[in-house]
C-alpha cells in the first residue's frame, strides 16, 4: 500500500493513498488536509496510473517541490521522494519500498523520518576503530578525555531513558560542531531490529530525512566497530537514489553501543553535509571513546526503569494482597457449643485458595471452601469472583443443593477456560446439631471423632467442580454433628507440600497427625500447619496453604 508520510516537528502521520485521486490542501474536503496557511485550497494532486502514483500541483501559490526541485507538470514519485508543499514535508513510500524487516530497521512513529538506504557495497566506508575505546586515550588524550567528561556530566542522574538519548545526541553536538544531523537507534530485543529512539538537526527548521547506510549499519553491529564514511554522496550506491544525492551527505560516523556484556546496544550515527569539515580518524576514535560511558548511561538507566517498574508491581500486588485478604472473614463467629479455626498462606503476593464463614439470618452457618485451578493473579481473580458470588447467594439461599447449583451457574457463565475451582459448601445448623454437606470435586473433609477415629465422605458423592458443567446436579450430605466431632478441609497446597528433596507431605501424613492430636479446633489447626512447615524446613511453598477447622465443642 502507498502512503505519504507527514514530517512535522519530530513525528509523523502516515496518510494511505487510494487507487483514485488523492487531493493535498487547506479544505475540509481535500484528503489529506494540511491546515497551514502557506499551503493552497487544493495544492496538490497525487493520483495513481498503472499501479504508479503520480503528483501534480494545483496551482498553488507557493508551488510543490520534489526532492527539491519544483514540478511545473505531473511527476511519477518514487520510494523515499520528498515533497514539499511550502514548509511541509511528505515522504512518499510506494508500494516496492522494502519493509522493516528486510532493511534491518524497525518503525518508531515518532521517527519515521529516519530509513536505511543503499545496497551491500562496503566502498563508502573509509575508516574503522575498534578494540578497547579507552586505549585510544594515548592519541590527544586531552580531547578525548574531555569528550568523555562532557558525556558522563550531561548524562549523569538522568534515569529516564526518553530524556538520555536527545540529551547524548546535543552533547555530541557540542564536541562535534561541524555536526548537522545524529540519530541514535536501538536494538528491539524482540523484533531484533534497530529502532529509532531520538534525532537531532543543527538547524531547528531542518526537515530532511535522516538516511542510514544499509552497508555501514550492518558492519557496525557484526563487527562492533566505529565506522567512518567520507564523500559519501559521490558514492555510486548513494547515487542510486535521486532523493539521496539530493541531500549531499559529506562525511558519516556510526558507533556501536556496547553492554557491559559486549552486546550491540544500539548505534548512534553522525554527519555532515559541509563539504569542508569530513570527519577524520580523530573524530571517530572520540566518537567510540564517548560511546562507553552513553552505553553504560543508557544500560544504567533501563535496569533503573526495570527496578522501578518492578517496585511499582510490589506496591501494587501488597494493594492486590491486602484487598484479597479483605475478601476473607476478619475473625470466626462466635458461636456457643462450636469453635472455628481458619489460616491461609498465598505461594505468591495473591493466591487461588478461598474460605468463608457467613452467618444466615435463621442462625444457620454458611461454610465455603475452595481452591481455584493454578495460583498468582489470574487464580485470584477468579477467587474474588467466587467470594461474591458465595455471598450473595448465600444471603437468600439456606439450601446447600440450591444455593450450589446458583453458585455454579454463576461461575459456568464467562468461565475462564482451564480456570475451574474445586469447592465445599457446608451448611451448618448449630441449633439442631446437622449440617448439608456439598462436594464440588474437592478432596473430602476430614472428620475427626472424641475417640480420635477417623471419617470422610465417600468419593460418590463427589461433583464436578465449579465452572466445569452448567446445570450438573450434585448430591447433598446430611449429616448429623456429634458432641466432640472435628472437622478439617484443607487445600493441596497441604497435602503436597514438599521438603528439599521432592517428597510430598501426604494425606497420611495429615490423617496420622490429626488422630494423634486432641479434638480442639485452635490447637488442632496450629499443630497442622506447623508440621507443615516442619516438613518443608524451610522449601518456598509451591502452591497456597489454606486450612479450615470447625467442630462441636464436647460437653
Amino acid at each position: 500500500m502507498a502512503k505519504l508520510i507527514l514530517l512535522v516537528q519530530g513525528q509523523a502521520k502516515t496518510y494511505e493513498l487510494k487507487a483514485g485521486d488523492n487531493f493535498l490542501g487547506r479544505l475540509p474536503d481535500c484528503d489529506i488536509q494540511i491546515d497551514f496557511n502557506m499551503v493552497s485550497r487544493k495544492h496538490a494532486r497525487v493520483f495513481a496510473v498503472e499501479e504508479q502514483f503520480l503528483i501534480e500541483d494545483l496551482g498553488s501559490g507557493n508551488g510543490t517541490f520534489v526532492n527539491g526541485q519544483k514540478i511545473e507538470k505531473p511527476m511519477r514519485l518514487k520510494s523515499n521522494d520528498r515533497i514539499e508543499l511550502g514548509p511541509v514535508l511528505f515522504r512518499y513510500e510506494g508500494i516496492d519500498s522494502p519493509s522493516s524487516s528486510d532493511s534491518g530497521l524497525g518503525e518508531d512513529s515518532r521517527f519515521g523520518q529516519i530509513s536505511i538506504e543503499g545496497g551491500d557495497s562496503s566502498s563508502t566506508i573509509t575508516g574503522r576503530v575498534g578494540g578497547n575505546a579507552f586505549d585510544m586515550l594515548d592519541v590527544k588524550p586531552s580531547e578525548k578525555l574531555k569528550a568523555v567528561l562532557e558525556i558522563i556530566k550531561s548524562l549523569a542522574g538522568t534515569i529516564d531513558i526518553d530524556k538520555i538519548l536527545p540529551k547524548l545526541l546535543d552533547t555530541l553536538f557540542g564536541i562535534f560542531p561541524h555536526a548537522d544531523r545524529g540519530c541514535v537507534l536501538l536494538l528491539d530485543e524482540k523484533s531484533n531490529q534497530m529502532i529509532p529512539r531520538a534525532m537531532k538537526h543543527r538547524r531547528a527548521d531542518a526537515d530532511d530525512s535522516v538516511k542510514l547506510s544499509r552497508t555501514i549499519l550492518k558492519t557496525v553491529i557484526e563487527t562492533k566497530e566505529t565506522i567512518l564514511s567520507a564523500d559519501a554522496s559521490s558514492d555510486s550506491k548513494f547515487n542510486a537514489s535521486e532523493s539521496i544525492s539530493s541531500l549531499a551527505i559529506r562525511s558519516m560516523m556510526c558507533a556501536p553501543l556496547l553492554g557491559l556484556n559486549g552486546d550491540v546496544l544500539g548505534v548512534i550515527n553522525i554527519d555532515t553535509q559541509n563539504p569542508l569539515a569530513q570527519f577524520r580518524t580523530e573524530d571517530a576514535q572520540i566518537l567510540t571513546a564517548v560511546a562507553v560511558p552513553a552505553a553504560l548511561a543508557y544500560e544504567g538507566a533501563r535496569l533503573m526503569q526495570s527496578y522501578v517498574e518492578k517496585q511499582k508491581q510490589d506496591n501494587e500486588m501488597l494493594i492486590a494482597s491486602n484487598v484479597q485478604l479483605a475478601l476473607l472473614p476478619e475473625r470466626m463467629p462466635d458461636i456457643e457449643g462450636y469453635s472455628f479455626f481458619a489460616m491461609y498462606e498465598s505461594a505468591q503476593a495473591v493466591g487461588g485458595d478461598y474460605y468463608d464463614v457467613v452467618q444466615l439470618p435463621n442462625g444457620k452457618i454458611a461454610v465455603a471452601f475452595g481452591d481455584v485451578a493454578g495460583k498468582g493473579v489470574p487464580a485470584s481473580l477468579i477467587m474474588s469472583r467466587l467470594s461474591t458470588v458465595v455471598r450473595s447467594v448465600t444471603e437468600f439461599l439456606d439450601d446447600a443443593g440450591q444455593a450450589i447449583e446458583k453458585i455454579n451457574g454463576h461461575m459456568c457463565a464467562r468461565a475462564v477456560e482451564g480456570r475451574f475451582v474445586t469447592f465445599v459448601l457446608i451448611i451448618l445448623d448449630p441449633i439442631q446439631h446437622k449440617m448439608a454437606l456439598v462436594n464440588a470435586g474437592h478432596m473430602s473433609p476430614i472428620i475427626r471423632k472424641p475417640d480420635g477415629t477417623l471419617e470422610e465422605f465417600s468419593d460418590d458423592i463427589v461433583g464436578v467442580p465449579l465452572g466445569v458443567v452448567d446445570g450438573y446436579p450434585y448430591d447433598v450430605v446430611m449429616r448429623d454433628i456429634g458432641a466432640g466431632e472435628t472437622f478439617v478441609i484443607y487445600t493441596d497446597g497441604v497435602s503436597e507440600a514438599m521438603n528439599a528433596a521432592g517428597d510430598l507431605y501426604g494425606v497420611d501424613a495429615l490423617r496420622k497427625l490429626i488422630t494423634q492430636e486432641s479434638g480442639d479446633t485452635q490447637t488442632l489447626g496450629t499443630v497442622i500447619r506447623s508440621d507443615v512447615r516442619r516438613h518443608a524446613n524451610g522449601r518456598p511453598q509451591n502452591d497456597d496453604i489454606t486450612l479450615m477447622v470447625f467442630g462441636r465443642n464436647a460437653p
